[in-house]
């Protein structure tokens, strides 16, 4: 059986992204810089009124997990990935998109119904606004998760998005006890402010008696930790994982390696759209501690392909920058 790095479970979704003005979102009454979950018709009325107008639009297999999965193949891990799309258009453009990269996908995981979308929007300050329909991804069931590779693997990575409903919530819990079982280290990032708010509950849940690794923004490690600085949340999050990263935007990331606290300064960047900035900066870190380096050159890594990320639209980068971050910090 072929060995991973990685193993991912996520929303599988399609995403568009668009470039939009400030004044669409108002019109459409859009709380920017959130992800808000919408049903179909609601995604339909938002597409068609950007079909008519001259925006940039990008079209990738997408979600928080897959896009992670995606940087850390593309940077030389072995990963895979499990998620739900449907047999239409769609979910046969996902795979093929996500296997193009590399990553490898779970076969049962295509089934009925309308594969999921999520309308990325940016506007010209880089901020980048979500309305995602999960469709397929409601019915995710352990059935996705492919127990026997999951255990053939050295992580585990979830995102916090799947815990918006309990049968998913029951998917990643059922997922982290198994790897727990098998001694596959565990990793989760919190995803989304909304998300720690809603639903932390059920995160607590995913979380039991704590993962090996947790990957957060500071808005979500404050929320999650009910303090009122970064500072204050880190040593808050001891308590729910061994190790963790916070990443701070511009302000570069805090890292504790189950030891100490590591403060990372932030590469310069001209940053142009900011989605897509979290998964790869947890893609990158993944990839480089699985290659067996530490947590400090692991910040120093992730920080640098957060920054590439940022600077050009939509949530990849070019083959040859991985190459060269490689590279830059002999990796």
């Amino acid at each position: 059986m072929k060995k991973y790095q990685i193993y991912g479970i996520g929303a599988a979704l399609v995403d568009t992204e668009a470039v939009v003005t400030n004044n669409f979102l108002s019109t459409h009454k859009i709380d920017k810089g959130l992800m808000t979950l919408v049903d179909e018709e609601r995604q339909f009325e938002l597409l068609s009124a950007l079909s008519s107008h001259a925006f940039h639009i990008k079209r990738s297999c997408g979600g928080s997990v897959c896009n992670t999965v995606v940087a850390a193949s593309c940077f030389g891990s072995k990963t895979f990935y499990s998620g739900k799309v449907a047999d239409d258009e769609d979910g046969r453009f996902f795979v093929e998109d996500l296997q193009a990269t590399g990553v490898d996908f779970h076969k049962a995981g295509a089934g009925s119904g309308t594969t999921g979308k999520c309308l990325v929007m940016v506007t010209d300050d880089a901020e980048r606004t979500m309305n995602t329909f999960l469709g397929a991804n409601l019915d995710l069931t352990s059935n996705e998760v492919d127990e026997p590779t999951l255990i053939n693997s050295d992580w585990l990575y979830l995102e916090g998005y799947l815990v918006t409903d309990d049968t998913r919530t029951d998917v990643a819990v059922r997922a982290i006890e198994c790897a727990k079982a098998n001694r596959v280290k565990t990793s989760l990032s919190l995803s989304d402010p909304f998300v720690v708010q809603v639903f932390k509950d059920n995160l607590l849940k995913v979380i039991g008696n704590g993962v090996d690794l947790l990957f957060c923004n500071s808005d979500e490690a404050k929320s999650f930790t009910k303090t009122h600085n970064t500072e204050a949340a880190a040593e808050q999050l001891k308590k729910f994982a061994k190790t963790f990263v916070i990443t701070l935007g511009a302000g570069g990331s805090l890292s504790y390696d189950g030891v100490n606290l590591l403060q990372t300064p932030g590469v310069t960047a001209n940053a142009v759209d900011t989605n897509g900035a979290g998964d790869m900066y947890a893609g990158a870190f993944l990839y480089a501690i699985n290659a067996g380096h530490s947590y400090a050159l692991g910040a120093k890594f992730a920080n640098e392909a957060a920054a590439r990320v940022v600077s050009q639209f939509g949530p990849r980068i070019d083959s040859l920058e991985y190459v060269q971050i490689k590279h830059l910090f002999n990796i």
